[in-house]
């Protein structure tokens, strides 16, 4: 793997544009539990604020992002965008790093985006997801990019 120095930090809006990517992508696995939980209930609505359902969902969103990030550094979104996870040395990273960084995401997402946003006023352009779990988030160049068949 490249070092982390050769590839520039991602910014804001390439994060938030990759993230919205994986948002849809994440909607629609939702529906695979879903399916599964409303055949087990026969058919019965799911009752609002049922946590285990929730937990449900919660992790399913984190084997997505988990799994893509030990995987490869890259989600769809990710990947569409040209931008890569790595430790702060340029490594892949772990499934616990990635748990950590999910987790810490979620914190982030859920403290109205600031931490999110933390990424403007940063140094080194990280959130604090980044800053906890260890990691960081760099702009690969086009040559790194995934080749499209013509």
């Amino acid at each position: 793997m490249t070092p982390v120095t050769d590839h520039p930090p991602a910014g804001l809006l390439r994060r938030l544009a990759a993230f919205a990517y994986d948002s849809l992508i994440v909607m629609a696995l939702f529906v695979v539990p879903t399916s599964g939980v409303m055949a087990i209930r026969g058919g019965e609505p799911i009752p609002p604020g049922s946590m285990l359902f929730q937990l449900l969902l919660i992790a399913t969103a984190a084997v997505f992002f988990v799994g893509f990030w030990v995987r490869g550094g890259q989600t769809l979104g990710m990947r569409a965008w040209r931008l890569r996870l790595e430790g702060r040395g340029g490594e892949p990273i772990t499934a616990r790093i990635g748990l950590i960084r999910f987790l810490g995401g979620a914190v982030s997402i859920g403290a109205l985006g600031l931490g999110v946003l933390w990424v403007v006023i940063d140094p080194q352009q990280l959130t604090w997801a980044d800053r906890l779990a260890g990691t960081r988030v760099v702009v690969l160049p086009k040559s790194q990019s995934p080749k499209r068949n013509a």
